[in-house]
């Protein structure tokens, strides 16, 4: 009897679990869908203000009003004759013609920067909706995007995909990122920094953690996006990071980075890179800016012990705390 009894008991107790965890699952979703159902209903009226468009293939007759619309992309220390000779310049005729062929049809996108203000709206109401202006401009790959409180600049020269033929010459970690698939975290990168104010301390740590704040800042406002794209990282170097986190870590505590205020240590570590520079065999296995990933699973493992912590709490909070209260220690 008592044989029986402990079989019936066990039996209860491991489909109680199974009731237990489908019911916690049920309730996130739920929890998750109604938060969506929230951010769908956020009013964003937005559209895209094509000056590439308005600029390019036009006659010389359009510049002065363009340049009362958009007098904020004609410096006034130059004559109407250089936006002449650009607007028929063949380099930047090639460039605006490849944009066209990508970008044909903006409506896709314009959705996908729509929602992405619908998420930022949900947690920071008070965020404008921002001019949208797309604008070709020499390739420029450091400044892909511009986001400032109501401007929003999107250079569609370089999102042009990371083979494009226009782009041979450009480093193969620069030119992987030169792709539209990276657009939206471009923007929800600029919006980040111009949100997040950068650490007036100048330790490694106090730098990967900025780094991983704005990157948590992108988990919140692009829940469905995938890490990889978040980070720009392939798949394979996503995968190095995880399996390698750990060692990471333990070269970092070993030598004595976090509270180190050189610069070497962000060229190394957090600066746009081919790879990583530990100086080990591994190198060339590893991607670029490593310590952002470190910073970002830093502030993820803050959240999941101090879930009741908001976001906006949570992106003004000092680094040092963040530190000590997120447990982080990687496992095997």
């Amino acid at each position: 009897m008592k044989t029986n009894f402990k079989i019936r008991l066990r039996t209860f107790f491991y489909f109680f679990n199974i009731f237990i965890t489908f019911f916690i699952i049920f309730i996130s979703c739920d929890r998750k869908n109604s938060k969506e159902a929230q951010i769908n209903a956020i009013s964003v009226d937005l559209n895209f203000e094509r000056f590439d468009l308005k600029f390019y293939n036009n006659s010389p007759d359009v510049i002065p009003k363009l340049k009362k619309e958009y007098p904020f992309l004609f410096p006034t220390k130059f004559p109407d004759s250089v936006w002449i000779k650009r607007q028929n310049d063949s380099l930047q005729l090639l460039l605006q013609d490849a944009v066209k062929k990508i970008f044909n049809d903006i409506n896709p996108l314009e959705g996908r920067v729509s929602n992405l203000f619908k998420h930022i709206k949900y947690y920071f109401p008070r965020t404008k909706t921002p001019q949208v202006i797309t604008l070709t401009n020499n390739v420029d790959y450091q400044i892909k995007t511009v986001y400032s409180d109501s401007l929003l600049l999107i250079s569609l020269d370089t999102f042009l995909g990371s083979e494009h033929p226009l782009y041979e010459g450009i480093p193969s970690y620069i030119r992987k990122e030169l792709d539209k698939k990276y657009i939206i975290s471009q923007i929800a990168e600029k919006f980040s920094a111009y949100l997040i104010r950068p650490p007036e301390d100048r330790t490694f740590l106090a730098q990967m953690v900025y780094e991983g704040k704005k990157l948590y800042l992108q988990d919140m406002i692009m829940p469905n996006e995938k890490d990889a794209i978040k980070i720009a990282y392939s798949k394979e170097e996503l995968d190095w990071a995880k399996n390698n986190e750990i060692y990471i870590w333990q070269f970092f505590i070993e030598k004595q980075l976090l509270y180190k205020t050189d610069s070497q240590w962000s060229e190394r570590f957090i600066e746009p890179a081919p790879f990583s520079k530990f100086y080990l065999q591994l190198d060339n296995e590893s991607p670029g800016r490593i310590g952002r990933w470190i910073g970002w699973q830093i502030v993820r493992s803050f959240h999941k012990q101090n879930p009741n912590i908001s976001l906006q709490e949570l992106i003004k909070l000092p680094f040092q705390q963040i530190f000590n209260k997120s447990k982080y220690k990687p496992k095997r």
